[in-house]
């Protein structure tokens, strides 16, 4: 068997980190590794936090992120990647002017924008930058109801009507998370591709140890998925069962401390 036959696709992360190991990278690296597949990282971010919040971010230069990108890109075989914290209009448009040259690669964009509290986690000019030169990258985006709504400028809390604006706006397909919805028995997330629209539908977990970090794992696993040949629809609906599974099987580490579980997918 040749080297070429030897060679593994892997999967980038390019987000922040979380000293807790529960979300950002450390979470990425963990949904990476139930796939069965070699993570790579880019670091946008260093972050103070736990379960209960973050207290100090230390963010990385745009010129540091593009340094980590070239170093990666091209000798890794990246099948797909995913993106989380961007936490200012420099690193997006650093991360953005890297990826246009490598359009081969699948892309799941999470619009880390807004937190479940409705609270804005990046400026204007950063979400500005977002709309105009990373999004459209993208092979799938995976907006919370709350980014979907501002990224569109729409007010409804509907899924169908969200991705398919998201879809007009923008032209990649978008998954629009149900999880901060209303609804406590089920989680509906939407998927829109141009051509066909996919609802699926999951219970929730009563009472989880923790869901800190479910954001993150969902991209990871979807660029997982999509890394080992899976259709958009068909990483989706992995990613979502990752992340079930990961709530349910959560479990303390510390005093009220949780953190997600891990179970092998492939």
């Amino acid at each position: 068997m040749g080297m070429t036959e030897k060679i593994r696709n892997c999967a980038l992360t390019i987000a922040g980190s979380d000293s807790g190991g529960n979300a950002g990278v450390q979470a990425d690296l963990r949904a990476f590794h139930a796939y069965g597949v070699h993570g790579c990282t880019v670091m946008t971010a260093l972050t103070a936090q736990n379960p209960f919040g973050v207290s100090a971010i230390y963010p990385v230069s745009g010129d540091f992120v593009k340094a980590q990108l070239k170093a990666v890109l091209g000798t890794y075989a990246i099948g797909a990647l995913k993106t989380g914290m961007l936490a200012t209009a420099e690193v997006i448009e650093a991360v953005a002017d890297e990826l246009d040259g490598w359009r081969e690669i699948m892309m799941v964009i999470d619009p880390v924008m807004i937190a479940t509290s409705g609270a804005k986690l990046i400026n204007d000019d950063a979400i500005a930058t977002l709309k105009e030169k990373l999004i459209p990258l993208s092979t799938v985006i995976t907006p919370n109801l709350m980014e979907a709504k501002e990224l569109t400028g729409l007010g409804s809390d509907d899924g169908e009507t969200l991705a398919k604006a998201l879809y007009d706006k923008f032209g990649v397909a978008a998954m629009v998370k149900g999880g901060h919805s209303e609804d406590r028995e089920t989680a509906a997330d939407t998927i829109f591709d141009g051509k066909e629209l996919t609802v699926l539908k999951g219970m929730r977990v009563a009472a989880p140890v923790s869901t800190h970090g479910t954001g993150c794992s969902l991209a990871a696993a979807m660029a997982a998925a999509l890394t080992k040949g899976m259709s958009v629809k068909a990483a989706a609906a992995s990613a979502k069962e990752y992340v079930f599974r990961a709530i349910r099987d959560s479990y303390y580490v510390g005093e009220k401390c949780g953190v997600l579980g891990f179970e092998r997918m492939m």
